[in-house]
């Protein structure tokens, strides 16, 4: 089992930063004047979010490896799946954010995607303090 937690680990650090990355790719965006760098930034960010799709496949099969491994009791794994059914609606939401500035059709400014790409950062905060601490 320690090689599934090993790899469970690795998988969920790798698409941890692209999810710190990607938006940090949006802010980018949001101030991009020039049409030729905007594609280029596009571009980048929609290889890096096809590089996170797999991350996190693995990342969510390793950890039900382990669930089925150690099995499903206490009450911070439900708080822990709780966070990574949050984790999965704001990667899935990058995904749409990113279409809109495929599109040309994205309207926030910048300011309101760095405040987005602080929600990973809190996410993993909590994650790791619960796998951790373990505080119920």
């Amino acid at each position: 089992m320690l090689w599934i937690k090993a790899f469970h680990i690795l998988f969920v650090t790798s698409w941890f930063a692209g999810l710190f990355y990607l938006p940090r790719i949006y802010v980018n965006l949001a101030m991009e004047p020039d049409a030729q760098a905007y594609a280029r930034l596009v571009l980048m960010a929609q290889k890096l979010y096809r590089f996170m799709q797999p991350l996190s496949i693995l990342a969510l099969g390793f950890g039900l490896w382990l669930w089925l491994g150690y099995g499903f009791s206490g009450g911070w794994l439900h708080a822990k799946l709780t966070l990574v059914f949050l984790l999965l609606g704001y990667h899935h939401y990058c995904g749409k954010l990113l279409k809109q500035f495929a599109a040309h059709s994205s309207r926030r400014s910048h300011t309101w995607f760095r405040w987005f790409n602080e929600i990973p950062v809190l996410l993993l905060l909590a994650i790791v303090i619960l796998v951790v601490v373990k505080p119920f």
